[in-house]
């Protein structure tokens, strides 16, 4: 198995992504900790929302360093700060020290993502890249499912600082697939000589490419906050099937389908999977105005092919999306490209949170997964504008 990592950095750079993450997510069940110290809703919504936030601010910052310095110092700074926050947690256990892991882990992100997603780009040629993306992604993916059924039965055996220890534990083995990537020489590397938006990161924000991926996170991130509380607000108990079939058909479309926006071009893929997003906000619009809690209607079946639609979009759009916007970026600037690619998505996640809360609260989750589909349909008549096939 060394052999083979050394011999193939891609596989080498997908298991630091699997690891990575699967050590991050560890931290998805942190609100019950925090509800445990005594935390309102509040300081939970605050604690967690520092992750995004951070992230928002610092990635399209960290991007022309990692253009600059290189990918694997940013890697190991990434890993470094995550396993710092990892042990905080486990240290500390206080609602103040665990908005510092938050910030810390925002910072790690920020870091490891723009330089781990970089470096892939640079390894593959454009004719492989939406299925390298793809496959890289599942790697996340396979974490991120995992995470939580880990962290639930360490919690319910051992409690929340031993699961904070295995995310430090699995953290140092990302660690050691970074150390052992190597990075090839590259001529020409600028300066840094100021911020994004002075080396054409602002020009980058306004292209049609990142609205679309705005409008992707907005759906994205709204289903994944409000689904919970929607099904709870109609009854439903059994809303794992959603996640299942959210994360299967994410990730059968990019092991089985990942060469179609390679072979067909990224926009082939791009506008029917922003329609398909579209459709599945359009069936929890349709569920919310028939459906009530005394209702005899199954709604089990709708979520499982919401899920399936939904998690069917991101599987093709997040890699369809970021190898549209780095296709044609040379090698010097995919730094600062990935680092806004990844900005934007978080920031339509973040607005979708905070503004469709309102709107559920206000008047309802039907007008809200009626806007919501509004807006995504605005997505994806944008999408069609898009160069390309």
């Amino acid at each position: 198995m060394p052999l083979i990592l050394a011999d193939n950095p891609f596989l080498r750079v997908t298991l630091t992504n699997f690891f990575f993450f699967l050590s991050m997510n560890a931290f998805i069940l942190l609100p019950l900790h925090i509800t445990s110290l005594g935390g309102t809703e509040v300081e939970v919504g605050v604690v967690m929302g520092l992750y995004n936030a951070v992230g928002i601010v610092c990635q399209p910052l960290v991007g022309p360093w990692v253009d600059a310095l290189g990918r694997r110092p940013f890697m190991l700074l990434g890993v470094g700060l995550a396993l710092a926050a990892a042990l905080f947690a486990a240290a500390a256990p206080a609602i103040g020290v665990l908005a510092l892991v938050r910030v810390l882990q925002g910072l790690a992100f920020s870091c490891f993502f723009v330089a781990n997603y970089s470096y892939v780009i640079d390894i593959v040629e454009p004719g492989r890249r939406g299925w390298a993306l793809g496959i890289y992604g599942v790697a996340g993916l396979v974490g991120t499912a995992i995470a939580p059924l880990l962290g639930e039965w360490t919690i319910r055996r051992h409690g929340f600082r031993p699961l904070f220890m295995l995310a430090a534990g699995v953290m140092v083995v990302a660690g050691s697939l970074v150390w052992g990537l190597r990075e090839r020489e590259r001529e020409g590397s600028p300066p840094v000589r100021g911020f994004p938006w002075e080396r054409g990161g602002l020009a980058e924000v306004f292209q049609l490419s990142m609205a679309v991926i705005f409008f992707f996170g907005l759906g994205a991130g709204t289903i994944f906050v409000f689904l919970p509380t929607f099904a709870e607000h109609l009854g439903v108990r059994a809303l794992a099937l959603f996640y299942t079939a959210y994360s299967l058909s994410a990730i059968g479309v990019r092991v089985f389908g990942g060469r179609l926006s390679d072979i067909h071009g990224r926009r082939a893929v791009i506008v029917p999977s922003m329609f398909a997003q579209t459709g599945a906000t359009a069936l929890l619009a349709a569920v919310a105005f028939s459906v009530s809690r005394a209702s005899s209607t199954p709604v089990v079946p709708v979520l499982f092919l919401t899920g399936l639609l939904a998690g069917g979009a991101h599987g093709f759009l997040y890699p369809g999306l970021a190898a549209l916007v780095t296709d044609h970026t040379p090698e010097t600037r995919r730094g600062v490209v990935v680092g806004i690619f990844s900005a934007v998505f978080l920031a339509g996640q973040t607005t979708g949170a905070f503004v469709f809360g309102y709107v559920a609260h206000a008047i309802g989750y039907a007008f809200m997964w009626t806007g919501l589909t509004s807006l995504l349909f605005l997505g994806s008549a944008l999408a069609l504008k898009l160069e390309g096939k």
